[in-house]
């Protein structure tokens, strides 16, 4: 079952635990069915590969692997700080329909 996750893509986050606790990077996918991410520079696994039009060579490619959602916190692009995530639903200024934001529970502001 698909949820929403408190990572979006393009987010900042940090690693709070397992393997690569204390490490943080931009997030460049989400998987909300399965509950992972996978965030730059961490998790960083070797794959073998065939040669193909893209990799004529082939060989051993290293790429991201992906981590448990659960397991960051979103850096606020305010404070700069780790934080849990909250919402609040605010107006929109186009149409009447009232759109979730997410907020920083340190420091209150909306991202």
């Amino acid at each position: 079952m698909a949820q929403n996750l408190h990572v979006h893509k393009n987010d900042t986050a940090l690693v709070v635990s397992g393997e690569f606790r204390k490490k943080q990077g931009k997030v460049l996918k989400v998987f909300p069915d399965t509950e992972r991410i996978i965030i730059e520079n961490v998790n960083i696994i070797k794959r073998a590969t065939r040669p193909s039009q893209k990799s004529p060579q082939g060989g051993v490619v290293q790429k991201e692997g992906s981590i448990r959602a659960s397991n960051v916190m979103v850096i606020c692009p305010k404070c700069s700080k780790p934080t849990r995530v909250g919402h609040a639903h605010v107006k929109d200024a186009t149409s009447d329909k009232k759109k979730t934001m997410r907020t920083c529970k340190l420091c209150k502001e909306m991202f």
